[in-house]
């Protein structure tokens, strides 16, 4: 009974149209956020020791698949022949893909081969941090538990001019809200 009270105070307060308070301007009068500059830092993931990890000093170019997606779960009771019930179901999270111009530091591959050569438990945690045009975070996304599952190196054309590009796909195990103005 206290669980569903607390449940329900923080949805109230979290869904209602009371949490802005009169020093902050209404959603509707905020200026939408830039996805044009954002860095991304790893750390190791779970109880293993250390600080930050050295990865392609967050330098990517691009980043897709921040995404979670809820599968509801229907009820089809007997007798109720208008609709069924939903509830909610299992989350899954999309593959994130990380591209970034190839240079001659090879982070992105040594991972990659050492978690496909047996180290399948060296896992990296994310942030994706977005920022506002004077390099100040806005937002940041966390992503836990985070495993390569594809290296894409450039592709190769002697008739090409573009700079080469290399992808790392990452599997992970939750996405979430680290931070937001």
């Amino acid at each position: 009974m206290a669980f569903e009270a607390n449940l329900s105070a923080e949805l109230s307060l979290s869904v209602g149209v009371g949490i802005s308070s009169d020093a902050s301007p209404p959603e509707n009068r905020l200026p939408p956020l830039q996805v044009f500059r954002f860095h991304v830092s790893f750390k190791r993931a779970g109880d293993t020791p250390g600080g930050p990890v050295q990865m392609c000093s967050g330098a990517f170019s691009e980043c897709s698949g921040l995404e979670a997606t809820m599968e509801p779960k229907v009820i089809k009771a007997g007798g109720a022949n208008y609709g069924s019930a939903q509830r909610a179901g299992q989350v899954s999270f999309a593959t994130v893909i990380l591209k970034r111009g190839m240079t001659s530091t090879r982070d992105l591959w040594q991972w990659f081969q050492m978690v496909g050569g047996g180290g399948y438990a060296y896992r990296l945690s994310a942030e994706i941090a977005m920022q506002d045009t004077a390099g100040n975070t806005v937002l940041t996304w966390g992503l836990d538990n985070c495993l390569p599952v594809k290296f894409k190196a450039a592709d190769l054309n002697a008739k090409g001019t573009e700079i080469g590009i290399e992808e790392l796909h990452l599997a992970h195990e939750g996405l979430r809200l680290v931070s937001g103005s």
